[in-house]
């Protein structure tokens, strides 16, 4: 994988895909959650590079792509389809883990004609599924993440978001990158900015569903469920996984994906 970066009035972006893309091939792009990087999608890559033209990124404010002014999931997926146009995609396949699915979302609300299929692992969906009681809650994550002392609150954060120690492992690499403040206020304004662009939204692209058996981040759970239960988009539950699904049973969300793919023709 070739790194890349791109500006757009806001900070640098830092991206990954191979040095060519094959014309022949379809193109996943791999989208990461809110206070993680790109090495979540390590075992997605290794195993679809194989088959498609793979792209990832350290999304805005995130990893490698800061500073970062102002993020918002409208202004990262502006970002993303500028990535799309340079590199001549015109279509894409969008894989994103929580924040990842989001930012997905906000550009099928701006562009649908640019996705082919969309894959939620561990997100939310765009539109009315969410309580005033809920969007206040939201919106107080950031001074309550500040509460906790440093250690405890990485500590947590990895306990929440994986349940296997490679999964907590991974997580606790992705948030070394940060100092308190700067990860108490990306928890801040990464809910903000989906709160700010959510929005009522009519998938017409296929759509994959799926969500880890122990995932207990707020509640993801119940939203998946509300989720497939008006949409009809098929939910896959993965066995033996929390939030990070994808890094905590990678060979099971692998299968899952490659089987939705396939369907696609």
């Amino acid at each position: 994988m070739m790194e890349y970066c791109i500006e757009d009035g806001s900070g640098k972006v830092v991206y990954w895909m191979a040095e060519e893309l094959v014309p022949s091939r379809g193109t996943i792009f791999f989208l990461h959650g809110l206070t993680a990087d790109h090495t979540m999608f390590e075992e997605q890559i290794r195993v679809f590079k194989r088959f498609y033209n793979i792209l990832t990124w350290d999304a805005p404010a995130h990893g490698r792509s800061r500073p970062y002014k102002d993020f918002t999931c409208g202004k990262a997926a502006e970002c993303l389809k500028k990535i799309l146009d340079r590199h001549e995609i015109e279509k894409v396949i969008l894989a994103g883990q929580s924040m990842g699915g989001f930012i997905s979302q906000a550009l099928i609300s701006r562009y649908p004609e640019r996705v082919r299929a969309f894959i939620a692992i561990d997100s939310t969906p765009y539109g009315d599924y969410y309580s005033r009681s809920d969007k206040w809650w939201l919106r107080q994550v950031e001074w309550m993440a500040g509460l906790f002392p440093d250690r405890l609150l990485r500590s947590a954060m990895a306990k929440q978001t994986a349940v296997t120690r490679e999964g907590r492992e991974n997580m606790r690499q992705m948030l070394s990158v940060y100092s308190k403040k700067e990860l108490c206020r990306l928890m801040g304004i990464g809910f903000a900015g989906f709160l700010e662009d959510n929005r009522e939204l009519d998938i017409s692209c296929p759509v994959l569903l799926i969500l880890g058996e122990k995932d207990r981040t707020g509640k993801v759970m119940t939203y998946n469920r509300e989720w497939t239960k008006r949409t009809g988009y098929p939910l896959k539950v993965i066995r033996g996984a929390g939030h990070n699904a994808n890094v905590d049973n990678p060979g099971a969300v692998n299968r899952c994906i490659l089987d939705f793919l396939t369907k696609l023709g």
